[in-house]
């Protein structure tokens, strides 16, 4: 592989990345054949080649700089979220396909949107604008988990790398001993979050849960109304492997990653240490910059195309996606990051002189 980009990932890069699956997927679903291999490919064998071949992107953006077009790339996005699963839901339960084909084209479904919406959606729910904001909700509803939208902002950012945040695994505990808590945990911290907010309001309006549950019923009534019993336990299928991307992402950005606990009792602000990174090319690009994930933490509105890679940022030696897929065998995961973690743990201080303890 070749040495560090000289120039941060241009715009055009982020939508040919996320959006070439897309007419692969459509053409896929109507006919089979090689389109749907191809857009498997591209979500999985593709991204690991190319990021082992394509220089790491180590530059960031000038600061300040804007990027108009990227919120219009996110609302493309989103829309597409919306449209896949009842596209899948056709292709899978019509006649045109063959058995393979239906699984690849179901399989490949809940890729885009476990690499691709949820990074989409991701962005959209830290965006001031309502209807960013809600375009964002409405993606994480129709993938059956609305209460993200809540329990990541209201949760996870204030209390990431502390026990008190569900979806930040200690070292040692195993992607699937961490997933119980981190989507129970998630659902029941987001909506002790938003109650606490309504209470604190003087207009507090419907509750954001209930929000999250009519739109996820509607997604549902929509397979049923396209292929019946059947339609709803493939939106679930498909729903359930995009949730298992969300938690194996995070995961996998803060595995084994605590915040001190200072002498007042408060943790100590969150800093670039308490996030895993990548510098992969492709994936960064496939996933909207979300390897670069201390510096989201540190400022959630940026957006994008204009996060930053801190220099003591601790980065994974593999890209993001590669990383998820280690972690789903947590012998080898632990294996693999120990002597990663070791090197982000500071030596114990040296006893006082004349101290004789060993």
């Amino acid at each position: 592989m070749s040495s560090a980009a000289s120039r941060p990932l241009p715009l055009s890069a982020f939508a040919a990345a996320t959006l070439a699956p897309v007419p692969l997927l459509a053409m896929g679903s109507a006919s089979g054949g090689l389109w749907l291999w191809a857009a498997l490919a591209w979500l999985g064998l593709l991204s690991l080649l190319l990021d082992q071949l394509l220089p790491l992107v180590d530059a960031d953006p000038v600061e300040g700089a804007e990027f108009p077009a990227a919120d219009s790339l996110l609302v493309l996005l989103g829309l597409v979220a919306l449209a896949l699963p009842p596209l899948a839901l056709a292709g899978a339960t019509g006649s045109a396909l063959t058995l393979p084909e239906k699984a690849a084209l179901v399989f490949s479904t809940g890729l885009w949107l476990g690499q691709i919406a949820h990074p989409a959606a991701h962005e959209l729910i830290h965006r001031s604008d309502r209807r960013l904001f809600r375009l964002g909700v409405l993606v994480y509803s129709w993938m059956l988990i609305g209460h993200h939208a809540s329990s990541h902002r209201l949760v996870h950012h204030r209390h990431v790398a502390t026990p008190a945040d569900p979806a930040s695994a200690p070292r040692g505990r195993g992607f699937w001993r961490y997933l119980p808590r981190a989507a129970l945990g998630g659902f029941r911290e987001g909506l002790r979050a938003e109650t606490a907010l309504r209470r604190r309001s003087a207009a507090p309006g419907l509750h954001p849960y209930l929000h999250h549950a009519l739109a996820s019923a509607a997604a549902l009534s929509l397979a049923a109304l396209i292929a019946g019993p059947p339609g709803i336990a493939l939106w679930l299928l498909i729903a359930a492997h995009a949730q298992l991307q969300i938690h194996l992402s995070d995961y996998v950005q803060h595995y084994g990653l605590i915040r001190a606990r200072l002498p007042d009792g408060r943790d100590e602000p969150v800093a670039a240490r308490h996030s895993w990174n990548t510098a992969h090319w492709f994936s960064s690009a496939l996933l909207l910059n979300a390897p670069r994930h201390s510096d989201h933490h540190s400022h959630p509105s940026r957006p994008y195309p204009a996060l930053r890679l801190p220099e003591d940022a601790p980065r994974l030696p593999w890209p993001l996606p590669l990383a998820a897929a280690i972690a789903l065998v947590p012998p080898l995961w632990h294996r693999l990051m120990r002597p990663h973690l070791a090197r982000l743990t500071p030596p114990a201080p040296p006893p006082p002189p004349g101290d004789s303890t060993a």
